[in-house]
């Protein structure tokens, strides 16, 4: 009998189809005769080839923009394993709702819609503008001492992910930042990296917020703890990695990025946290990594190994290690740049140029 996280996962999944390797055909043909020398415009090719074949006969409307900032607590603070108490998580979500963020600054400047939603935040908001209110409980249990989550509140927190990708896909956006807050996320991350990789967790743990290297080792030996409870017996699925070691905007995402790509949304994932979902929505759906795309490589040493096992090439690398979503958001105008040229380039034909001689 499936568990309840499964049936969610497994409901999405089975209507996830690849975009139309026609259209991909088309866009390289069309990009190869444009008034530039073949393959010039590097990355921005791909950018535009994928878009092309994710949008389809939608490829020249305008992008209808959004980013999703998930919030929530991570029991596994209380071994001391970040700079910063859990109350910033709380007092950040607040800075989100008035506009003061780095995210948001990017956001109002890109003309990017902004949703904050609130999946474990380990406090009490009320009704506020702004925040959108799906908490499964006030943030997960310490994974060093048990499994973050139940399955029950992970299948709930992956539904907040997929309702919110139904609702993007009826207010018709088809281009979305995933980001995320939450204190001690770059624990969770990095032992869902390991994890899903098998690479020592000496190799994917950082920094975080800033930790002095005595406190880096201690987060290391924390997540080895915590691999070594959980995957002891063996080799764990994404689910089960995602509820032993994640965390519940881990899981929001996750389930976000599953259901965009059920529904032909093009997806950019964001910093360490945002590409460990992305991670496991690839590890349970392989077709996921054709509507995503990495819009930065942070200084996690996670990020790129988490890169890496999905295949995905940085648009940029701006030495950041915020989160939020802002290296997300800052990536929409390049793909945005790439489309333009794809469609207003003039070809050698229409513009009268000789071709290269081959």
């Amino acid at each position: 009998m499936n568990t309840a996280s499964e049936s969610v996962v497994s409901r999405i999944v089975r209507e996830i189809e690849s975009p139309n390797e026609e259209w991909l055909i088309r866009a390289r043909a069309h990009l190869s005769v444009l008034t530039k020398p073949l393959g010039s415009l590097g990355l921005l090719e791909d950018i535009a080839a994928q878009m092309v074949s994710i949008r389809q006969e939608d490829f020249a409307k305008p992008l209808c923009k959004a980013v999703w900032v998930f919030a929530a607590d991570h029991g596994v603070t209380a071994e001391g394993v970040s700079a910063y108490p859990n109350d910033v998580t709380h007092q950040m979500v607040l800075n989100f709702l008035e506009g003061g963020a780095a995210v948001n600054v990017l956001a109002r400047l890109h003309c990017v819609a902004m949703s904050v939603v609130d999946v474990g935040v380990d406090a009490d908001f009320g009704p506020m503008s702004g925040l959108l209110d799906y908490k499964v409980r006030r943030g997960t249990r310490n994974m060093l001492r048990e499994a973050a989550m139940n399955d029950a509140e992970m299948a709930s927190a992956l539904e907040v992910g997929t309702k919110l990708a139904d609702e993007a896909k009826k207010k018709g956006q088809s281009l979305l930042a995933v980001g995320e807050m939450g204190i001690g996320n770059t624990t969770a991350a990095s032992a869902i990296t390991a994890a899903l990789t098998g690479t020592p967790a000496a190799k994917v743990t950082g920094r975080g917020t800033g930790l002095d290297e005595i406190a880096r080792t201690h987060k290391q030996r924390v997540i080895e703890g915590a691999i070594e409870r959980h995957c002891a017996s063996g080799h764990l699925g994404p689910l089960d990695i995602l509820r032993c070691l994640g965390g519940l905007e881990i899981a929001a995402m996750t389930g976000l990025f599953l259901a965009a790509a059920q529904h032909r949304i093009a997806l950019i994932a964001d910093g360490f946290i945002s590409t460990a979902a992305a991670a496991l929505a690839f590890a349970i759906e392989p077709r996921v990594r054709e509507y995503l795309f990495a819009g930065h490589q942070s200084e996690e040493p996670g990020h790129r190994i988490l890169l890496e096992f999905i295949g995905l090439k940085p648009i940029l690398s701006l030495n950041m290690r915020l989160g939020e979503g802002t290296g997300a958001v800052l990536a929409m105008p390049i793909i945005e740049s790439a489309l333009a040229l794809y469609i207003q380039m003039a070809t050698f034909a229409s513009a009268g140029v000789s071709e290269a001689m081959r």
